[in-house]
């Protein structure tokens, strides 16, 4: 199930975790190809603000808003954050 605003989802901390593969970790979409059309056709947010690119790096504490939910990027403190 989705995460509502105020909830933190966990990604690992090495490596660049980017807006595309976000939206298949928390369950958003269920395939890259539709988190790839949904963040072209900008339906998606990045604080607040359409973002088309795909591959745009997050950081800890952005809010990405799709299909009237919004999700917290958070670090999960077992990879060392």
């Amino acid at each position: 199930m989705p995460l509502k605003m105020g909830s933190s989802e966990r990604a690992p901390s090495k490596g660049r975790l980017t807006l595309g593969q976000f939206l298949k970790l928390v369950g958003a979409c269920a395939t890259g190809g539709e988190a790839k059309l949904s963040i072209q056709e900008g339906m998606v947010q990045l604080n607040g603000q359409v973002c088309t690119q795909r591959g745009r790096a997050l950081q800890p504490g952005d809010l990405v808003a799709y299909r009237g939910r919004t999700y917290r990027v958070a670090l999960d403190e077992q990879y060392g954050n």
